[in-house]
């Protein structure tokens, strides 16, 4: 078995087979890849923003809880203060309205106490001038001796 024309005519096609796909089908094929590996690349360094910006706003996420725990702390707080106010200012209304009441059933014991005095007065009295008319024996006449009455009754 030679080497014959047939070698060589293959061999020939087949470089110029090669020459054609170099030249030609090669460099798209080459773009391609380029292009294809850009387009990974910028996906890989999209992915990694996405991933940065994912982690700055959960950062910030929890940044806006804290906050909001401290304002709702604050807000209970103030809660609790206005709330002890209100309690302090419902005891204070409440002594005064109890003093006020006192003070009113005091003026009403004061003025029964006086009316009772009164009353008191004038049965002393009425006792006295029976009292004094057994002892006359005779009728003392009130009208003509309210002078009288009046100063016995202030003296008693």
């Amino acid at each position: 078995m030679g080497i014959n024309v047939t070698l060589f005519g293959q061999m020939i096609t087949f470089l110029v087979f090669i020459l054609f796909t170099m030249k030609f089908v090669w460099p798209p094929i080459q773009q391609a890849m380029r292009e294809r590996e850009k387009r990974i690349a910028d996906g890989l360094a999209s992915a990694e923003r996405g991933q940065h910006e994912l982690d700055l706003a959960k950062e910030r996420a929890a940044e806006h809880v804290r906050e909001a725990k401290a304002q709702a702390a604050d807000i209970i707080e103030k809660a609790n203060r206005q709330g002890a106010s209100l309690i302090d200012e419902a005891r204070e209304e409440a002594r005064a309205v109890g003093e006020r009441e006192r003070a009113a059933a005091e003026a009403r014991i004061e003025q029964e106490l006086g009316q009772a005095k009164a009353q008191l007065r004038s049965e002393v009295s009425e006792l006295a001038i029976l009292g004094a008319s057994r002892i006359l024996e005779r009728e003392v006449d009130a009208k003509a001796h309210q002078q009288m009455l009046d100063q016995l009754t202030e003296q008693v």
